[in-house]
C-alpha cells in the first residue's frame, strides 16, 4: 500500500458544504480544527481549504461549483468523520462554549476510548475520542 513521506496524512476526508465559510468557522472555533489554507473562487466560494487536527486534515469545499467531485457528491448524504483528541472532556466543552450541536456527551466505551460525539452545521457527524488505533507498518 502506497504511503506518504513527510510524516503526512495519506487519507484526508473530503467535506463538501453548502456554506463552507460557516463550516470553516465552525469547525475552527467549537471544533479546535487549524486553518492550513483556503482558496476562493471570485464568487466567494471556497474552492479548496485544508484544516489541521493533530496529524491528521480534512478538506473542505464548496457545493454547487462544478466539476466531477462535485457532480459525484451532489447526491451524497452526510458523513461521519472519527477524530483523536488528548482531553474528550475540554474538547466538548469547547465545542458546547460555541453552540455545537451535541449528540452523545462524553462517554466511556467498553473497549477503553472515551468520546463524544456532535452535528456540524449541514448534519456530519463528527466523533471526538481517545481511540488511535495501531497502524501496521
Amino acid at each position: 500500500m502506497a504511503g506518504t513521506s513527510g510524516g503526512r496524512p495519506s487519507v484526508y476526508p473530503t467535506l463538501l458544504y453548502a456554506d463552507a465559510k460557516a463550516a470553516i468557522r465552525q469547525l475552527t472555533e467549537a471544533f479546535g480544527f487549524t486553518e492550513l489554507s483556503v482558496y476562493e473562487g471570485e464568487d466567494g466560494s471556497v474552492l479548496h481549504a485544508e484544516l489541521a487536527q493533530g496529524n491528521g486534515a480534512v478538506m473542505v469545499g464548496s457545493k454547487g461549483r462544478g466539476g466531477v467531485f462535485d457532480a459525484a457528491m451532489k447526491d451524497a448524504g452526510t458523513t461521519g468523520v472519527y477524530v483523536v483528541v488528548d482531553d474528550v472532556d475540554a474538547h466538548h466543552r469547547r465545542a458546547v462554549g460555541h453552540g455545537a450541536e451535541i449528540l452523545m456527551p462524553p462517554t466511556d466505551q467498553d473497549y477503553g476510548s472515551r468520546d463524544y460525539m456532535a452535528r456540524d452545521l449541514e448534519g456530519n457527524v463528527w466523533s471526538f475520542g481517545t481511540y488511535a488505533p495501531e497502524m501496521a507498518g
